[in-house]
Order: C-alpha cells, then structure tokens, then sequence
C-alpha cells in the first residue's frame, strides 16, 4: 500500500483537536411496551382545563350537528338516495374537521386576550432565570448543508453566550449524514466552528455509520451513551435558530416544573425566498399563533411534541420514550416514523407534563421552498401519521394523546375523503341531470321517486362553510391589528390585509393540487408502498419544467376531466365547481410560479421577522452566506488527504479508530476494500464504489489508507 506510511504520520505531527466528544455517560433507555401501562401518578387538574376542552370539543359537535341537519335538508328533497347519503356522511366528517379546527382557533382567541395559563411560571417580562442543572442542545443532520446548518448552530451559540448562561449548556451535532463528501465537509465545518466560537469541550459532533432508526434513533443513541450527564435536552431541526433569551427561559421552566417532562415552543417559519415558502412564512406568522394558542389553552399538560425546538427532561424521556418496533412489514411495520406525537405520548403516559408555550418567542425554523418539496415531505409524515392507527390501542394513553394520533391520522385521510366527496357530488349532480324518475317504485307512493336537491339552501350551506373555514384567519388578521408592535410587523393594517387577500386567493388555487397529491400519497401507502427518508431542500424551490410536468400532470388532466363532467352536466355546476377545477388545471404554472425566486409587490406577503429581524437571524443569515462561499463541498478523499490537521481529526472520531471490530462483518466494509485493492487511480476507485461502500471505506482504516495512497499517485499511476 504505496503512499501509506507518508500519510499517516498527520496522527504523530499535526496538531490534535480536543476530543470530539466528553466522556461518556450512559443512561438506560428501555424499549416501551404498548401492552401494559405503567404506573403514574396523575397530574394535577385545573377546573378552567375542563371548560376550555367543554368549549372546543363540546362546541365542535354542536356545530357539526347543525351543519349536517342543514345539509340533509339539501338532499333528502324527494328521499335521499345512496349518492346522497355517501354525499351526507362525507360532508358530515370533513365538516367536523373544519369545526374543530374553528373552536379551536376561538379557544385560542380567548387565551391569546387572556393571561396564559402554562402552569410553568414564564414570565417573558422577567429577568433570566439563573440555572443549577445541565441541558445538552442536540442537532442532528441527514446529508443538509454544512455551511447553513453551522451558520444557524453558531448564531444559536452565540446568542446563548450573551445571556452569560452558556456554561450550563452543551451542544451536539448528531449526524446520520450518508454522503461521504457531505460528512467529512460537516467535520471540517465542526473543526473551524469550534475555532471560530473558542466551542473547545461545550461543541461536540458524532456521526452515526448505520442510521438506525433515523432521528429517533439518533436522539436515542445519544440517550444511551451522554444522558446521564444532562438533566435536560432541547432538540433542534437542521434548520432550527432559537435565541439564547429563549432557551435559558425554558430550562428555567423544566428545573421549576419537577412535574413536567417536555416543553414545545412555536417554531416561527423565516427565511422564505420562494413565492411557497412566503405564503407558508406569512400563513405561519399571522395564523400559526392563533392555532398554537387555542391548542395550548385546552391540552394544558396534556399537549403533543412537533419533535424540535423543544426542551425535554432527559430521564423522563429515557425511562418512558423507548420506542418499540411495529409488527409487519413496512409502511406500517417497523421503526415508528413520525416518532415526536408517540414519544409525547409515552412521556404523558409516564406521569409526566407535556405542555405547550406559544407566547415565548425566539425559536425559528425554515419551511419548504416549493410544493414539490412539500408533497415529498407530506409523503414521509403522511406515512407516519397513518401508522400511528397501530400506535391508537396501546395501553395507558391519555385520551388527549390519542385525539392528536387522530388529528395527526386525520389530516391525510380527509385529502382522499374530500376527492369522494368531490365525485359523489359530481354523480349526484348527473344522476339528477340524466337519470329519468322511477315513476313505479317496489314501494306505494303517491309521487315518482327521482333525485332532487334545495339548491337554495345549498347556497347557504356552502356559504356557512366557508365562514367556518374562513373565519379564523379574519379573527387572526383582527387580534393583529390591536397589538401595534405586531400591526407594524406587518407592515400596517392594510398591508397586511392585502396580504391575507394573496395567500388565501393562492392557497385556495393550490389547495386541490394538494388534495390529490396527498390521497396519491395514502393510496400509495395503503398499496404497502415505503416512502424512504430524502433530505430536505432548504433554499431554492425551482424545479425543471419537464419534472413539474411529468409529476403533475395527471393533476392537470383530472381537472380537465372534471371541468368536462361538470360543463356537461350543466353550466351552473361549472362555475359551482370553478376553484377546483381551475386550481388543478393550472398545477404545473402554479407550481413552477410559487416554487421560483421572484420579487414581490412592495410589503406583501411581509412579516415582522423580515421588517425588524431578529438580531440572531441576522447573524444566522451573515454566516451561512460567509460560509456558503466555498460552494459544494469537495470530494472527501483528496479532502482529507490535503489537509493533515482534518484528516487527523477524521480518523480520531471514527468508532474504534477505524478498526474493524471482532465479528464485524459489514457488507459495505468488506466490498469496499475489495474493489480498492487493485485499482489503479483515485478516479478508477470512486468510480467502482458506491456512495454507501464510499462512507464506509472512509470509516475503515485499511480501506481510507488505500484511498489516501491512491490520491497522492497521479492520475493513471501504476
């Protein structure tokens, strides 16, 4: 192996960094039964919880059964028939979902006028809180960017280091990155990271070689290895940013509340580039609160988990989260997916709180740049959402946690529910049209029997409907408008306002597009289809014209045939039907029109995180467009055999050194030495290795020195 022994003295020569990880300190994370339910001591009762939860639930079933008599009255004209009926139960279930969703925006109005009531004690007016406990402040990555996650995670710090309160906090880059180039990039930018901050022994990164289990078994593995040296941890997404302010306020909380176990914050969506990802920003900003306030007034200890930017004790979620794997096969089999709502779930069940505090501020995520990307997200979170059917009976659940795996279930099922209701409508509507009368039915009647409808009072179901529908964002626009600071924010009332207007004219064009690409994705998980794990783009939403095409035509063509049906069957029905019909027409230009960079009419669509930015997205921003100057990051092997200092760290945090352990018999490990062995350049051996037998042969002492020897031959070297 030529070339070795010249390289490998960067372990003796260069500079070592400081260990890239503290000592370990291993904490038992035993997986949880869904059979038997442990003993807890419940939690203290508020009698104001009781008629908060009256108000949504109680409230949401009487407004689902005014709307359903009204709409049999629509349809029982002259007997109901079966299309009818199927017509009456669907409207019934997704008026149902509507009207909760109304309650709660009206629950969340009231506590938004009112004082929160979190039973935690924050005080956001307050000085900070001074801590005596220990929180580890955990990122993990898969394949993302290196210069943008850094930049976030070095903002965070820093605001963190403002407070004077860093010494009680640690971070962690956990990665379960699989691109090789991508993992060493990310060791580079953890190296000048810990240069930049001083970070040495408070910034640690560990890269997992098997992904087991994806997030939930990264945040798993660091459990078991570095719990027991943390009280609490507060999880972070890739794209995460939260203010120091922020995360001290929540440990306070957590180390006040002995009885608490998880503490969820509203992540505010920012950095939208995209026409979709402005829509998502500013529906997120003027509504997102509302919502979040209504769930957070009537759940009380009993919220859920959106799995990051939330703090959680860590030996709660050790002796209650362990999750267990899911009988039968993939998609619904297997490791559970959309883990946060059942980890929330466990810890409730363990006696432990798990609330919600939206009025705290300084906590920022990014949203999907295209619909593209959002249906490619939808699709892994709508398979979650639907194994969670499995997850429903287990034993000891707190009802409230079972009503968000429901909600959760609920809001993927309606999108195909909805597509019947659109046809059963459609049918009804031709069964009327074409359909003579039965002028002599097997049963006595004085009349013939044929299909008919009040169209009268059909108008003012729909109209009553769009009210449910519509109203919470009206309510949202006017609580905006008496808080100043906010009104300003948005750029002024009418500005906003306008706004409002854009996102809801847009977001009913791409609603339908939506529809259908969410019951493609059930019916593709029904079919036993498994939906992978891609990572997320984060920026730029463009896609080719021809992809766009390709995936959303069979939209275009549904809405053509649906405009056919309805123009056939009479012109009012068209128009009736109009919104739909033109929002799938239009798929592939809405598409490609949203998810492009383009400059906006001046103050639309603007929120107050772009008016007045946040000192820490300042900074955020500041450093990922620093640190993206170096472009993509370069091919891993000739990376690491340039530069001594990197590669010494690289071999330094491979498990075992990069030794094969005894009865380590990796497929990946064995074929990559194999296919190194008699190549003849570093060219000829990256092209015989796949990217799985490429990260494993950088994390493979004898296969990462064959391929430092074979970079420091010229090309075609012998």
């Amino acid at each position: 192996m030529d070339g070795v022994t010249s390289l490998r003295p960067e372990l003796e020569d260069a500079a070592r960094p400081a260990p890239a990880l503290p000592p370990d300190a291993p904490l038992a994370m035993p997986v949880q039964s869904l059979r038997a339910a442990p003993k807890a001591e419940p939690l203290p009762r508020r009698a104001s919880l009781f008629v908060r939860r009256l108000l949504v639930i109680g409230g949401a079933v009487v407004l689902t059964g005014f709307a359903a008599h009204e709409m049999y009255l629509v349809l029982e004209v002259g007997g109901l028939t079966l299309l009818e009926s199927l017509v009456l139960g669907l409207f019934v279930v997704l008026f149902a979902w509507i009207g909760f969703s109304f309650t709660n925006a009206l629950s969340g109005a009231l506590t938004m006028l009112a004082r929160p009531e979190d039973g935690l004690g924050i005080d956001v007016s307050a000085p900070l809180p001074s801590l005596s406990v220990r929180t580890a402040i955990l990122m993990p990555t898969y394949n993302e960017d290196p210069s943008r996650i850094f930049a976030g995670l070095q903002a965070t710090y820093e605001s963190l280091q403002a407070t004077g309160a860093q010494d009680a906090f640690d971070f962690f880059i956990l990665s379960d990155t699989t691109d090789a180039d991508v993992w060493v990039a990310e060791e580079a930018a953890f190296l000048a990271l810990r240069q930049r901050t001083g970070g040495d022994g408070r910034i640690f990164y560990r890269r997992r070689p098997r992904n087991t289990d994806r997030k939930a078994g990264n945040v798993a593995d660091w459990v078991t290895r570095f719990g027991a040296a943390y009280d609490h941890m507060l999880v972070l997404d890739a794209d995460s940013v939260m203010t120091g302010d922020c995360i001290v306020r929540l440990a306070g909380a957590l180390e006040a509340s002995p009885r608490t176990g998880l503490v969820q914050t509203l992540p505010v969506i920012v950095g939208g580039r995209t026409l979709f990802a402005r829509l998502q920003q500013f529906a997120g900003r003027l509504y997102g609160p509302l919502i979040a306030y209504g769930l957070a007034g009537w759940h009380g200890p009993d919220s859920n988990y959106w799995g990051h930017n939330a703090i959680i004790r860590t030996r709660a979620f050790a002796d209650c989260a362990g999750l267990p794997h899911l009988s039968g096969r993939k998609p619904f089999g297997g490791h559970i997916l959309s883990h946060d709502f059942v980890e929330a779930a466990l810890i409730r069940r363990g006696g432990w709180g798990v609330n919600m505090v939206p009025w705290l501020e300084g906590s920022y995520e990014e949203g999907p740049p295209s619909l593209t990307d959002l249906a490619v997200r939808d699709r892994r979170w709508c398979q979650g959402n639907l194994q969670h059917a499995a997850v429903l009976p287990t034993r000891g659940l707190n009802p409230l946690s079972r009503l968000h795996m429901l909600v959760g279930i609920g809001s993927y099922a309606t999108a195909p529910l909805w597509l019947v209701m659109l046809l059963a409508g459609l049918f009804t509507a031709l069964q009327a049209r074409f359909v003579p009368p039965d002028y002599f039915p097997s049963e006595f009647s004085l009349f013939p029997n044929w299909p008919a409808q009040d169209p009268i009072r059909a108008a003012w179901v729909f109209v009553g409907t769009m009210a449910v529908l519509l109203l919470p964002k009206l309510i949202a626009y006017a609580l905006m408008l008496f808080r100043a600071p906010l009104r300003r924010g948005f750029g002024g009332g009418l500005r906003a306002f306008f706004s409002l207007l854009v996102e809801t004219l847009i977001a009913g064009l791409l609603a339908p597009v939506t529809m259908l690409a969410q019951s493609a994705a059930v019916a593709s998980i029904l079919a036993g289809r498994d939906g992978g794990w891609q990572p997320q783009r984060r920026d730029d939403g463009s896609v080719g014209a021809r992809q766009t095409l390709v995936h959303f035509l069979p939209h275009t063509l549904f809405g053509l045939v649906l405009a056919g049906a309805a123009i056939a069957i009479s012109l009012p029905l068209f128009f009736w039907m109009s919104p739909v019909v033109l929002g799938l027409v239009l798929a592939v230009p809405l598409v490609l029109w949203t998810g492009a960079i383009r400059p906006l009419l001046a103050g639309v669509l603007k929120t107050p995180e772009e008016i007045t930015p946040p000192p820490v997205l300042t900074r955020a921003k500041a450093l990922a467009r620093e640190l993206g100057t170096a472009g993509p990051p370069g091919e891993a092997a000739s990376r690491l055999a340039g530069d001594p200092v990197l590669l010494a760290a690289h071999r330094a945090m491979l498990p075992d050194f990069g030794e094969r352990p005894p009865g380590d018999y990796t497929p990946e490990r064995l074929v990559a030495r194999a296919k190194l062995h008699d190549a003849p350049d570093l060219a000829a051996a990256l092209g015989r290795l796949t990217p799985r037998e490429k990260a494993a042969a950088l994390g493979d002492t004898q296969a990462l020195d064959r391929l430092l020897a074979l970079a420091a031959r010229p090309a075609g070297g012998g």
